[in-house]
C-alpha cells in the first residue's frame, strides 16, 4: 500500500506506530471510527523481509509496528497520536511490561512533514504536562520499508480473545482505550 490509499473513494493517510506488541496496538485501531485498515508489521530494521522468529530475537532491528490507514476527515493524525500515548508507556525505552527488547520500542514513523512536526508537537505538549514522571523517549523516524507480519498475526486479538496473553495484556489495554475514547469507538464495536 502506499502513504495514502483511495477506498470508498476518500483518500486515506497511513501511520506507522510501534508501542510494544503489536497486538494490543491493533486490537484498539481497529475500533477507531475513520480507520480503514489496520496491518501487523515490523519496520526500523536492517533485515530485509524479516520473520516474527527473527524480530523476537532483537537482532533485526525492527520494531513491531501497526500501519493504520485512516481517513483524515474523520480522525486526525493527532488524535491517532493521543490514543498511542495513553495505550503504551512512552517513557521505557524498549520495552512494554514484561515484553522486552528493541523490538517492543515506543516509535512513530512518519509518512510526511507534517506528521513528523505533529509528532514533535506532541511529544513536546506531553512532557510539559508533567503527566509523566520521566521523559517520553518515543523515536519519531522517517518511515522506512515496513514490512507485513505473517498472516497468523493480522487480527489476532479478534481471532484469539481467549488467548492467555490476549486475556492478561491486549483485554486490559483495549479495556483502557475504550473506557477513555469512547467517542471514538466506531458503531460496530459498540
Amino acid at each position: 500500500m502506499n502513504e495514502t490509499m483511495n477506498k470508498n473513494d476518500a483518500v486515506l493517510e497511513r501511520a506507522t506506530l510501534g508501542g510494544g506488541c503489536f497486538w494490543c496496538l491493533e486490537a484498539v485501531y481497529q475500533q477507531i471510527t475513520g480507520v480503514k485498515a489496520v496491518i501487523s508489521g515490523y519496520a526500523g530494521g536492517a533485515r530485509p523481509n524479516p520473520s516474527y522468529e527473527s524480530v523476537c530475537t532483537g537482532v533485526t532491528g525492527h520494531a513491531e509496528i501497526v500501519d493504520i490507514y485512516f481517513d483524515p476527515g474523520v480522525i486526525s493524525f493527532r488524535d491517532l497520536l493521543e490514543i498511542f500515548f495513553v495505550i503504551h508507556d512512552p517513557t521505557t525505552l524498549n520495552y512494554q511490561g514484561h515484553d522486552r527488547g528493541t523490538q517492543y520500542r515506543s516509535v512513530i514513523f512518519t509518512h510526511s512533514e507534517a506528521q513528523y512536526q505533529i509528532a514533535h508537537e506532541v511529544v513536546k505538549e506531553l512532557d510539559a504536562s508533567g503527566i509523566y514522571a520521566t521523559p517520553v523517549v518515543t523515536q519519531i523516524d522517517a518511515a522506512p520499508t515496513i514490512y507485513p507480519a505473517e498472516d497468523y498475526h493480522q487480527d489476532y486479538f479478534r481471532q484469539n480473545p481467549g488467548q492467555g496473553y490476549c486475556m492478561a495484556v491486549v483485554a486490559p489495554k483495549l479495556a483502557k482505550f475504550r473506557a477513555k475514547f469512547k467517542a471514538l469507538i466506531a458503531p460496530e464495536f459498540q
